[in-house]
């Protein structure tokens, strides 16, 4: 599964022609989630309180680019990586 954006730890991961609805996969420290694009909420799994707050943010500062990857991966093609909340100004 490709990785797409790292930070403070975290690896954010997408599948190639996943389920819907579109969303992300996120591992840190042992845990790991499934979460929504559009409105950053887990959808399955668990993630650390900060951790959890911290993905929801970035995934909703960067939803353009997740959904442009998210359309990408339906069409099987190499997905871009997007900056992490650690390189964001």
């Amino acid at each position: 599964m490709p990785i797409i954006a790292t930070f403070f730890g975290i690896l954010v991961r997408m599948w190639h022609d996943d389920h819907p609805p579109p969303h992300i996969h996120v591992s840190y420290q042992g845990f790991e989630a499934l979460v929504e694009i559009r409105s950053g909420q887990i959808l399955e799994g668990t993630l650390p309180k900060k951790a959890a707050a911290i993905v929801k943010e970035w995934c909703l500062k960067h939803q353009n680019a997740l959904l442009d990857n998210w359309a990408r991966a339906q069409r099987f093609e190499p997905l871009e990586r997007i900056p992490g909340a650690d390189l964001d100004d």
